[in-house]
């Protein structure tokens, strides 16, 4: 049975992760708070902000503001906004 987190982004009981998807503190909170199925959302928000800005992953201050970004959308304001994207509702 996969463990049960009530997620902070969908503000539900889902299944959780199987462990923590980033090094770190930030890592063990989305691990204890996000289930499954919002942080999939977020691997679809990062890759299109990343195909959208054309940005390079290999740059440490690429990946600081992506972490920055992630840490945003599941326990802050929100990420900032990407040109041309509708939110699917």
């Amino acid at each position: 049975m996969a463990r049960m987190v009530h997620c902070v982004k969908l503000n539900k009981d889902a299944p959780g992760l199987g462990y923590p998807p980033v090094p770190g503190e930030l890592g063990k909170r989305i691990w204890a708070n996000v289930s499954k199925e919002a942080w999939d959302g977020w691997v679809r928000l990062q890759t299109m902000m990343i195909n959208e800005y054309g940005l390079n992953c290999a740059d440490p201050k690429v990946r600081s503001h992506l972490l920055e970004q992630c840490e945003n959308y599941f326990f802050g304001k929100g990420v900032d906004p990407v040109p041309n994207h509708v939110p699917v509702e």
